[in-house]
């Protein structure tokens, strides 16, 4: 079957790579956002997605918008395939381009609709203490996120952080997009029921500041779901304090909210809201990652300090 791979970032990485491996698949295109600046240098960067197409002599196209573009809606309709296949390639596509293969456009969305529909599903879900999570692959409507729902596959959130998982799942879809398609005559389309559908927006970098009043439990979570970026971060004498993994501790000292209460060698407590969070991965600005014990041998902490 002919394919038309539609996706930029890396966790688009494995489906693609799965679609060119399979001998039953041919990707006649790849579609992905344009090369961004990126690093100090400000240098142009190609996304993840055409760096394996190129790789496979696969041809890449980049527009820098679909909707009203009329040069980029012929060239699409150009290749005849069955179906369009769309991974967190950036933007909603329009009418023109939906109706553009044969049998269907198809998506593959890294969470169990409808529930969390949007641009960051694996964030919210860990951020909001969702126990599960998945992979739904969907036919495609003008809507976001709302088309039928093809065929789900569900696993474990845990103690997982929001690149773990991604990665998780992105095997999971990979594996789930290949039923779809060589299965996608005998599956039967469910509509989505809207009244159980919740939104997962785009990240905003403001959104990782600790608020130390929140339970622990919720502070742990935050820090798992916004890790790799924007990061939970809070401020350390004056300077930003990025916290990459943390331990929920019972204790529940009667001292301010943000409070390193207990420093060692190995280790600091700070108290939350409700309980303590132990610090075990941290970044201060200025400095390189480490672990807490490597950071309180170079620099230190006193306790009774509050944080934020």
């Amino acid at each position: 079957m002919d394919v038309i791979f539609m996706g930029t970032p890396l966790t688009a990485v494995p489906i693609l790579k799965s679609l060119i491996d399979d001998k039953e698949i041919n990707v006649r295109l790849v579609v992905c956002q344009p090369d961004k600046p990126k690093g100090r240098g400000n240098k142009l960067t190609p996304p993840p997605v055409k760096e394996i197409a190129v790789e496979h002599n696969i041809e890449v196209f980049q527009p820098e918008k679909l909707k009203n573009n009329l040069d980029a809606l012929n060239k699409l309709k150009s290749y005849d395939v069955d179906f369009l296949v769309v991974v967190a390639y950036g933007k909603i596509l329009p009418k023109e381009v939906l109706d553009i293969p044969r049998k269907a456009p198809v998506n593959v969305h890294y969470s169990l609709l409808p529930k969390y529909r949007g641009a960051a599903p694996v964030n919210w879900a860990i951020i909001n203490g969702e126990t599960e999570t998945g992979v739904t692959t969907m036919l495609m409507d003008e809507g976001l996120d709302t088309g039928d729902i093809l065929l789900v596959e569900k696993t474990r959130i845990d103690r997982k952080n929001s690149e773990q998982l991604l990665v998780e799942l992105s095997d999971i879809g990979a594996q789930l997009l290949l039923k779809t398609l060589k299965e996608f005559d005998k599956i039967k389309p469910i509509k989505q029921d809207d009244s159980l559908a919740s939104y997962a927006p785009i990240i905003k970098k403001d959104e990782g500041l600790i608020n130390w009043n929140s339970d622990a439990d919720y502070i742990e979570r935050t820090i798992r779901g916004f890790y790799p970026w924007p990061s939970a971060f809070t401020k350390l004498n004056g300077l930003t304090f990025k916290i990459f993994d943390a331990e929920i501790v019972t204790d529940n000292p009667d001292v301010e909210p943000g409070t390193v209460y207990e420093v060692t060698r190995d280790f600091m407590l700070v108290k939350c809201g409700n309980y303590s969070l132990k610090l075990k991965e941290v970044q201060l600005e200025g400095k390189k990652r480490m672990d807490v014990k490597s950071f309180l041998a170079g620099y230190k902490v006193e306790k009774g300090i509050v944080l934020g």
